[in-house]
């Protein structure tokens, strides 16, 4: 089994990496002095106040207060658990991610999910199409659909076979692969005793991959009349309903940069599109479309269309759907729905209208915005003017969840219009001000003073690499100033890194304490005067370090003048003490001499 990442394999990882580059692979970024700077994609807002450091490879913002290095980045932007971002990473710099086994204690690197569960579901897909060949029914089956075998091999379709155990007597050789399926969600144990058997047996099989292809779980179609229809993997550490979406990265093999992502409900569905080359479908799997996947499919294209069923259930669905787009609809994003004839799903309808019939629906999808007020209107409990300010109190309190920008604006104007209130904005100040919630006070720059020994912390993890000059001074583990022993620790570590980044140095303190407060001092404004010439770090480090000298000296003079009036001093103690006396004699004279 695998173990934890290395330390030494991170801090590799986080030098390789250009958190410019990378931020603004996903947020386009502009040069703002020495920094770079964009609205934060990580709360609303109009003008940026996310800013990005490529001289301490740390990302910071000013209004929601989000932070972090490259790893934090991908792991709040893409969604991904500590060790997935680690793979991310390292699979854009070539890397391969080394584990080693853990001896416990504390450590900053997380639990790795293992990558032998990766690997096992891989071959188990391999697998399950090796046998997709010998099963005449499912091929059969496949063949009534309309399928052809280069859409089956596409999208790596299989079969898994009737029998209880073929999946673990094949793979669950050992006890600890055994368990890893169970894990995986691909094997469940016995009730009674011991054991465990196949969870999918008999179906027809739909491999689910990440966004870098890994097979992390499965959908099952059963073949015949038995239940349920369709069966998916539950939820495992490497597969959550709620994120993934079968077919996406199959859309991004086929399209770099996709002008448009149909969303539609089922396996089949994606795969009977992208036989009439329609291939930019994809499909939530068992559950609703969450926000998770809307920002996922708008980090991906600007225009989603949600395809659903005419019925009620098929609204009901496209309504959650709408209800948790809200958030992510950004000026320059579309949202859009198409809802199909009675007893239609996509599957049948592109078999009768084809790609060109099919894609004439898609152009003509109903905006969101209509299909927003149609349904307030249809569910409004009262009539006549009361109705329409029924309408007016939900649609505000819809409109105020969108992001400020044109998006929202036309909105605003719409529900003015539908008010016949044209351009009496008050009203409608009025409407939202009675809807709005208290706007959460922006976090801005820090400033102000900070104590001699924050200041020295701040100033070393900004400037790591001035700080690197100072010698060490282990003597100073015995002063008496909480903080001191973090200090020397941080100093210690600096020392050891020649080259480190501000980035790098706090993943070493990721989880703690410390490192939250490091992560608070980063972005410190330190300089609130615009100096006239280049603050001298080194020289105020070289102060600072001195006081606290000076402290511990008159700190051990007053240790020993206490005892002498206790036990006496030995003739060591004794010399130590007018030496030290000495020393700070001439440090006055030293200071009245400058």
């Amino acid at each position: 089994m695998a173990g934890r990442i290395p330390q030494s394999f991170i801090d590799d990882l986080l030098a390789r990496t250009d958190i410019v580059e990378l931020v603004d692979s996903r947020v386009r970024l502009k040069k703002a002095g020495k920094n770079y700077q964009a609205c934060c994609p990580f709360h609303n807002e109009k003008s940026p106040s996310f800013t990005v450091s490529q001289e301490k490879q740390f990302y910071h913002c000013f209004g929601c207060g989000a932070h972090g290095n490259a790893i934090g980045f991908v792991m709040e932007y893409d969604g991904l658990e500590f060790p997935d971002a680690i793979e991310e990473l390292a699979s854009m710099q070539g890397m391969q991610v080394p584990r080693e086994q853990s001896q416990g204690g504390a450590g900053n690197s997380q639990p790795a999910v293992s990558k032998d569960l990766y690997e096992l579901m891989n071959q188990i897909a391999r697998f399950y199409e090796s046998h997709l060949k010998s099963a005449t029914h499912a091929v059969e089956y496949l063949k009534g659909r309309g399928l052809t075998g280069e859409v089956v091999k596409r999208f790596n379709i299989g079969y898994a076979p009737g029998d209880w155990d073929q999946v673990r007597r094949r793979f669950g050789t050992s006890r600890e692969h055994e368990q890893l399926l169970i894990t995986g969600g691909m094997l469940i144990p016995r009730d009674s005793g011991p054991g465990s058997y196949d969870r999918f047996r008999d179906r027809i099989m739909f491999p689910i991959r990440d966004k870098r292809g890994r097979v992390i779980g499965f959908g099952g179609r059963v073949l015949g009349d038995g239940t349920p229809k369709y069966l998916n993997s539950p939820e495992t550490p490497i597969f959550h309903k709620g994120r993934e979406l079968f077919g996406l990265f199959e859309v991004k093999q086929a399209h770099k940069d996709p002008r448009r992502i149909l969303v539609v409900e089922g396996y089949m569905d994606v795969v009977a599109l992208g036989q009439y080359e329609i291939d930019y479908a994809v499909a939530a799997l068992g559950t609703a479309t969450t926000s998770d996947h809307i920002h996922t499919l708008f980090r991906t294209t600007a225009e989603v269309v949600c395809c659903y069923d005419g019925d009620n259930a098929g609204r009901e669905a496209a309504w959650r759907a709408l209800d948790n787009a809200l958030p992510h609809l950004q000026d320059g994003r579309e949202l859009k729905f198409v809802f199909l004839p009675d007893g239609e799903d996509p599957d049948s309808l592109v078999r009768q209208i084809g790609k060109e019939g099919f894609e004439a629906l898609l152009d003509e999808a109903q905006p969101f915005a209509d299909f927003m007020f149609e349904r307030l209107a249809r569910d409004a409990a009262l009539t006549g003017e009361a109705g329409k300010f029924e309408v007016a109190n939900k649609a505000a309190d819809l409109i105020r969840r969108v992001p400020e920008g044109f998006t929202r604006e036309g909105l605003i104007t719409r529900l003015s219009s539908m008010m016949r209130w044209g351009e009496n904005r008050q009203r409608i100040t009025e409407l939202f001000a009675r809807h709005s919630q208290p706007k959460v006070e922006q976090a801005k720059p820090q400033r102000g003073k900070l104590t001699p020994l924050r200041r020295a912390l701040a100033l070393m993890v900004q400037y790591p690499g001035v700080t690197a000059e100072l010698p060490a001074m282990p003597e100073l583990a015995g002063l008496k100033l909480q903080g001191i022993g973090f200090l020397l620790k941080l100093h210690q570590q600096i020392l050891a890194q020649p080259g480190i980044t501000t980035g790098i140095l706090l993943e070493h303190w990721r989880g703690t304490k410390e490192g939250e407060i490091l992560a608070q001092l980063a972005m410190h404004d330190l300089f609130e005067i615009q100096l006239e010439r280049e603050p001298d770090i080194l020289g105020e480090l070289q102060d600072t370090f001195v006081g606290f000298i000076n402290q511990f000296l008159k700190q051990r003079i007053e240790e020993l003048q206490a005892k002498v009036a206790l036990q006496g001093l030995s003739a060591e103690e004794t010399k130590e003490l007018m030496m030290l006396i000495r020393e700070v004699q001439n440090e006055k004279r030293n200071d009245i001499g400058a």
